[in-house]
């Protein structure tokens, strides 16, 4: 569609481009919003999603997310940044029913017939996951912005939630880490790296699914705070400790390389150092660190339980609330 180069509109890109965890949570401390007994999941675990019993076996889940490009192609930018929207559906363990455009555009810098591409991508995923996009909100912006508001369904005694860990559990991954780092050379080069755009246009429906008919009730979508972040905001809201086994966590195996010759987001430092203070990880390298805390756009699901055909890569523990050990 044209040559120009996406990611140079923008200062960040993907999830990387979110504001860090310790800032945000310092601004929304104490926001929780009117006490009202049909609200499942609200603002104060800073749980995916939120879930909003409606009768007795069914609940309304909905999110909103959007990001500046994390890729130059268009098509696969908004094909991401969908399949990145519908995760928080499914990492409450939901099911989507339908979603609406969420678009900033610099038009005079940028056809809109890129941004048509763009919400191609969007309509082409929202249909892989089996719903329409029923409409949505535009504006002239300084930098490209696209996105979705998502709602679904879950029953309420089914949902998986950050605040329901429980130790002597093992943890699961479902798909791999360094889309970050691939995306910051990506920024910086113009390199494509097919197998990061395969990873963060997947749906995490089967997933999802898995993991519910396995009995799981607690999980969380692995985004821009990285592993260690989201991990850590997890155990934190359960009362609990995780230990992690580096060895056991899927990488791409291009992001390995890539931290090895600078390729490290901004974001993904942030992650680290905010969670260092919980963290216990003698003997591990730095590199492998960030990746552990990379930044992940449209990243897998973090389970607490088994969910055949994925690898379990830790376990939950009793101890300090919010400790992360690494080995």
């Amino acid at each position: 569609m044209s040559d120009q180069r996406l990611t140079q509109y923008a200062r960040g890109g993907g999830c990387a481009c979110k504001i860090p965890p310790g800032e945000l949570e310092d601004a929304v401390r104490g926001l929780v919003g009117t006490a009202d007994d049909s609200v499942l999941v609200g603002l104060d675990d800073g749980d995916d999603a939120s879930a909003i019993r409606i009768s007795g076996d069914t609940a309304i889940i909905s999110t909103a997310d959007f990001f500046t490009p994390v890729v130059d192609d268009a098509y696969d930018w908004g094909r991401i940044a969908a399949a990145n929207a519908l995760s928080d559906i499914y990492a409450m363990g939901g099911r989507p029913l339908t979603a609406l455009n969420l678009v900033g555009w610099p038009r005079e810098l940028l056809d809109m017939s890129i941004m048509r591409e763009v919400l191609r991508g969007g309509m082409d995923i929202a249909s892989a996951a089996g719903i329409s996009v029923t409409g949505g909100h535009s504006i002239d912006s300084p930098e490209p912005i696209f996105g979705m508001a998502a709602t679904g369904i879950a029953r309420p005694d089914r949902l998986m939630r950050n605040d329901a860990a429980q130790a002597g559990l093992p943890l699961t991954l479902t798909k791999p880490l360094g889309v970050g780092v691939l995306n910051n050379r990506h920024k910086a080069t113009g390199e494509t790296f097919a197998e990061a755009i395969s990873t963060m246009t997947a749906l995490n429906k089967e997933a999802s699914a898995a993991a519910v008919e396995s009995g799981a009730r607690a999980a969380t979508d692995v985004t821009g705070f990285g592993l260690l972040g989201h991990l850590f905001k997890m155990m934190r809201a359960s009362g609990t400790s995780a230990v992690i086994d580096s060895a056991a966590v899927p990488l791409l195996e291009d992001a390995v390389t890539s931290v090895k010759e600078g390729y490290i987001p901004g974001g993904s430092r942030r992650n680290l150092d905010w969670v260092r203070p919980h963290l216990h990880a003698d003997g591990i390298s730095e590199e492998m660190l960030i990746l552990l805390a990379d930044a992940q756009t449209s990243g897998g699901l973090l389970v607490v339980g088994e969910v055949p055909g994925y690898p379990v890569i830790g376990e939950v523990v009793a101890g300090a609330s919010g400790s992360v050990h690494v080995k």
